[in-house]
């Protein structure tokens, strides 16, 4: 646990988000599975040396991936 307090459920929310921070996601221009986070919001490939903008604490949020869809052509609803 790192410092939170008032209860199981924060307690639980912050390890939650704190292993996924920590964990490698998937490269978009390689494919490898070697993007780590620098800092907030910022993701380099350790293998291709790619520089992603993220989300704070993951690879990709939902509103960055409703974005992606829209200006790709497709429906924000699909």
């Amino acid at each position: 646990m790192h410092n939170s307090k008032y209860g199981k459920r924060i307690r639980e929310l912050v390890e939650a988000s704190l292993l996924k921070k920590n964990e490698r996601y998937e490269c978009p221009k390689c494919g490898k599975r070697s993007v780590k986070r620098v800092s907030n919001a910022l993701w380099e490939c350790r293998s291709c040396g790619a520089r992603i903008a993220g989300g704070a604490y993951l690879l990709a949020t939902d509103i960055g991936q409703t974005a992606r869809r829209v200006l790709a052509g497709g429906e924000a609803g699909e």
